[in-house]
């Protein structure tokens, strides 16, 4: 969808291939993102060996100075994700310090050890494998998530945070669930990222063709005043009922509906709603549901 946006929004002829590199700069940019939150995430945990370092350094240090506690520093969660071959060599390429300083790192730090969860977490010398996850989703959820500062550093360095927020928070928790298993390079099932391509050439190499569908089920509407991101999901929804014979009628039109909502006009999802359906219901009846591969169409 993001992608068909750009594409139909360039005033100029789009080259061969350019598409599939706009594709990939979106798949590029959701890893980039993830890479970031699982790098600031190491970094705020980490922090407490480079504080207890600096306040010992002090020229008249404190007792308290000289005892600032580093077990977060230590999380056993924390330092499988640090030895996550794959993920250092993710950190080297897209260098995420870039993105931050070393103040603000610092500004989380100290409002994470501030929390009752963390006083709880260092109140006991032993590490539990429950615990020590507890907490890491507690920085996760309450220090980051519901942080409005360091949800505003997001949003200022990611322009996709809106769109791809709550898909990368989900996957940096099954990440967590196992550090060292993930293929960065594949943000995605191979099947979903081939879907995701297929769906995307169809589109544009059938666009005519979809188009000529829906335009007569607009009735009043002007096809020029429809929203362009509505035509754009009315065209992948056709596209799906045509083309694509794993995916059932009902979860095409679902699945559009909620586009809409979410990122068109307030109407949307019900004008979406209801040419879909339509157009579903007479492919149905004129027996043109046939799933065939969209080059022989």
């Amino acid at each position: 969808m993001q992608t068909l946006y750009t594409i139909t929004s360039l005033e100029k002829e789009v080259k061969p291939g350019e598409p599939q590199k706009t594709l990939q700069a979106h798949f590029d940019q959701t890893r980039s993102l993830l890479i970031y939150l699982i790098w600031f995430l190491t970094e705020v945990t980490q922090h407490a060996e480079t504080e207890a370092k600096k306040r010992a350094s002090k020229h008249l240090p404190t007792t308290e100075d000289l005892n600032v506690n580093t077990k977060i520093a230590g999380n056993e969660l924390i330092g499988k994700v640090l030895e996550d071959v794959a993920f250092t060599r993710q950190v080297q390429r897209e260098k995420p310090s870039l993105k931050t300083d070393r103040d603000f790192i610092r500004k989380i730090y100290l409002q994470f050890i501030e929390s009752a969860e963390y006083k709880e977490y260092i109140s006991s010398p032993d590490r539990d494998k429950q615990q020590e996850k507890k907490i890491v989703d507690f920085i996760i959820n309450d220090i980051f998530l519901a942080n409005e500062f360091f949800i505003a550093h997001i949003e200022e360095n990611f322009s996709n945070w809106m769109d791809d927020g709550d898909m990368v928070v989900q996957l940096l928790a099954g990440y967590l669930q196992k550090p060292g298993s993930y293929d960065f390079d594949h943000m995605m099932s191979k099947d979903k990222e081939q879907f995701a391509k297929n769906l995307l050439q169809t589109v544009l190499e059938k666009n005519d063709y979809l188009q000529e569908m829906i335009i007569p089920k607009l009735k009043n509407w002007d096809p020029e005043r429809i929203a362009l991101l509505d035509m754009i999901l009315m065209k992948m929804g056709v596209a799906e009922f045509l083309y694509f014979e794993t995916i059932p009628p009902k979860v095409t039109i679902n699945e559009y509906i909620d586009l809409a909502k979410d990122y068109s006009t307030q109407q949307s999802g019900q004008f979406v709603n209801g040419i879909l359906d339509n157009i579903h219901k007479e492919l149905s009846q004129q027996g043109k549901l046939h799933k065939v591969d969209y080059k022989k169409a």
